[in-house]
């Protein structure tokens, strides 16, 4: 596993994998489960390095054009991990990823687990979110 931040743009395969850095000590069968789809893959703490600071950097890798897939996957439940499956969106906002087939995971009990895009939005807007638990009745 490569650190992200200090990783070149350049050193990059067509399937890259970014992890929240503890995924492989928390849940390590379901980071091996990771390593089977690509060994291109990249640890990132959002407790050390800045969500911008990354978003930069993974848009510089995109930028190369090596890239075809690229997929996020953390641990669930934590505030940090989080903003790592953010980071899709800031950067659809930045460039054209048609062309880029990008798929987030939380690995629960060594299992991935999709999250699409929706979800993801959603967990950012917590009014929606409360309004959503009110029609539940939650």
């Amino acid at each position: 596993m490569k650190n992200l931040m200090s990783t070149n743009i350049y050193d990059v395969e067509e399937t890259v994998i970014i992890v929240g850095k503890c995924l492989k000590n928390i849940q390590p069968r379901g980071y091996e489960r990771l390593e089977k789809l690509s060994k291109n893959i990249y640890e990132l703490c959002l407790e050390e390095t800045h969500i911008n600071m990354a978003i930069t950097k993974i848009g510089g890798m995109l930028r190369t054009g090596n890239i075809k897939n690229i997929i996020f996957a953390t641990v669930d439940k934590s505030p940090h991990c989080v903003q790592v499956h953010y980071i899709r969106n800031e950067i659809e906002k930045m460039m054209d990823l048609k062309d880029i087939n990008i798929i987030n995971y939380v690995v629960i009990e060594n299992e991935l687990v999709e999250i699409n895009n929706r979800v993801i939005s959603m967990s950012k807007s917590l009014g929606k979110l409360k309004n959503i638990m009110n029609k539940m009745g939650e």
